[in-house]
């Protein structure tokens, strides 16, 4: 229910925590990252574009991101578990709006950086030996599929991982600051 303050206007921080602590909204963002990931394979393999290291590396920030969601699917409505889930998925998406920044940068020239076939992970965390035909860097950077309207991934990603980082960013906050009860 959308809660009003005594003035009549809206309680932010009360609908913004509860938003922050509903399972729809996890839910919804884990079946965006779901979404993603499928449509970054769809390219892959049916319209066959060879993905890069970066498009890799956000590839494992979306996996990240599934399985924040997915265990805040079953522990939202807890208050410690909420705030550190938002927390950690807030921290998935600045790393998300990295990268973004990075493969936007290298397509349009203005990112100068060692674009190689290493993912760049630890041993211990062998994604590309794994499960090659999800990790497996295929080509090298500079180029991103064009999806709608002229729009490349590069730029659709860099605006969606910039808009989920404020909403998780401001869910963070509300959860945080909201008291417990109220």
């Amino acid at each position: 229910m959308i809660r009003f303050r005594p003035d009549g206007s809206l309680d932010w921080l009360h609908n913004l925590a509860k938003l922050g602590r509903s399972r729809g909204y996890w839910l919804t963002l884990l079946l965006f990252a779901l979404i993603s990931e499928g449509g970054a394979l769809y390219y892959q393999y049916v319209l066959e574009y060879e993905p890069c290291v970066l498009c890799i590396q956000v590839r494992v920030w979306l996996v990240v991101a599934v399985l924040i969601a997915l265990l805040m699917v079953l522990a939202c409505r807890r208050r410690v578990l909420s705030i550190l889930g938002q927390l950690l998925f807030t921290l998935v998406m600045a790393g998300l709006v990295e990268r973004s920044y990075l493969l936007l940068g290298t397509e349009r020239g203005w990112v100068m950086g060692d674009c190689n076939f290493d993912l760049g992970l630890p041993s211990w965390l062998a994604l590309e030996q794994w499960w090659p035909t999800v990790f497996k860097v295929q080509a090298s950077c500079g180029y991103t599929p064009v999806l709608l309207f002229g729009i490349t991934t590069a730029e659709a990603l860099m605006v969606i991982s910039v808009l989920m980082l404020l909403l998780s960013a401001a869910l963070t906050v509300a959860v945080t600051l909201r008291k417990p009860g109220a």
